[in-house]
């Protein structure tokens, strides 16, 4: 029996039209550039169906492949700043909240197996 994803198969409606939204932009950017998807495929050194699967947004799609296509359209800039820890406001102010110093329990290491 073959695990499901649930991620893709029925993915949060936000993250869908986000990647959606992502594959189109990567199509309009590399059409603005008239590039081929074989010529973009081979700088990224991936297989064209790799490129024409991010254009359409497949969430199968591995996250290296939107972010090579980003670096090809000179687009990382915005990329990079995804997930600025110093960016989350919500994270910021929970973090103060809690006085937690690291993500770890307190607690050490031991020889319960």
């Amino acid at each position: 029996m073959t695990a499901r994803n649930l991620l893709t198969d029925a993915p949060p409606y936000e993250v869908e039209q986000a990647i959606t939204r992502l594959g189109r932009d990567l199509r309009t950017a590399r059409l603005r550039r008239n590039l081929t998807i074989k010529e973009v495929a081979a700088k990224i050194g991936t297989g064209r169906r790799a490129v024409m699967d991010a254009e359409k947004g497949k969430l199968s799609t591995g996250i290296a492949v939107y972010a090579a296509l980003l670096w090809t359209y000179d687009l990382m800039r915005p990329f990079s700043a995804l997930a600025d820890p110093l960016a989350d406001s919500d994270g910021l102010v929970l973090d103060k909240l809690s006085g937690r110093e690291r993500a770890r329990s307190g607690k050490g290491l031991d020889n319960d197996f």
